[in-house]
């Protein structure tokens, strides 16, 4: 039986599992996917390799470790600088991102989106930013502090601290930060997503499964909702079938959808 995993922390609430397992079910593949708590992200090679795992997924907050541990990094994940997918391929770990176009399939339905504020400068925020201005959106980064915006700049996106933002509207407003996960925070001050989300559409969360209190704000001042189950869905699917060297067909997409439900 093969073995695969996600490597995060926190990582109980992750519904990874359910949704690749259902997927092996599907294809009848004799395959594990597991939950791996990891504490230190700079072991996260040598706990890949020394478990025995095939391949691996990883969320915050070890995506920029897992990029560079690697012994290879492969496609968007090299400007990314963030990966969240591990394959063991002859004795050597590859990393990809399937965030980037797992985002973008999963905001398809929104139209009419030009302008972006993201939040946050994490690992996924670098993913969906240079996606989003891959495809020609008009991006913004807002982040707490500006010791993590170099990497935005560096790529021609804009990108400011609470301190030096001016406001100003936005078609879509994303929120890539862990604020609200295990917590009631937001993401930034109410004061500053008050002001933006009045003029705003739609409003995305990163975190599933749950109406965090980004979005809460959001819907009470009318914008369009979506929490990052989809994402979280064709991400998952994307990096199902670099595990698997299979092309995903939509019974399998539907499967792997109803393993994340929990149906």
């Amino acid at each position: 039986m093969k073995k695969f995993c996600i490597f995060g922390n926190p990582v109980m609430h992750s519904k990874s599992p359910q949704m690749q397992n259902a997927g092996f079910r599907h294809l009848n593949i004799d395959a594990n996917y597991e939950k791996f708590l990891l504490e230190d992200g700079q072991k996260i090679k040598e706990e890949f390799i020394k478990n025995g795992f095939s391949g691996a997924n990883i969320t915050v907050p070890h995506k920029e470790f897992a990029y560079k541990m690697a012994d290879e990094v492969i496609g968007i994940a090299k400007k990314i600088e963030a990966a969240n997918t591990y394959i063991l391929e002859n004795g050597r770990v590859l990393a990809y991102n399937t965030d980037a176009p797992g985002f973008l399939k999963s905001i398809e339905e929104f139209k009419d989106v030009k302008k972006v504020l993201l939040l946050g400068a994490g690992g996924t925020s670098k993913a969906i930013s240079l996606a989003l201005q891959d495809k020609n959106y008009d991006v913004t980064v807002l982040n707490r502090s500006a010791n993590k915006l170099d990497f935005f700049k560096n790529n021609s996106i804009k990108a400011y601290s609470f301190d030096d933002f001016k406001i100003e509207k936005f078609d879509l407003v994303v929120n890539s930060t862990s604020a609200g996960l295990k917590d009631d925070l937001l993401p930034a001050s109410k004061e500053i997503l008050e002001d933006v989300l009045k003029s705003s559409s739609y409003a995305v969360d990163c975190i599933y499964g749950k109406e965090t209190p980004f979005l809460n704000l959001a819907k009470s001042l009318e914008n369009v909702i979506k929490d990052g189950e989809d994402m979280l869905l064709f991400q998952g699917v994307l990096a199902f079938e670099l595990f698997t060297k299979t092309k995903a067909n939509e019974s399998l997409v539907e499967a792997m959808r109803k393993g994340l439900k929990g149906l």
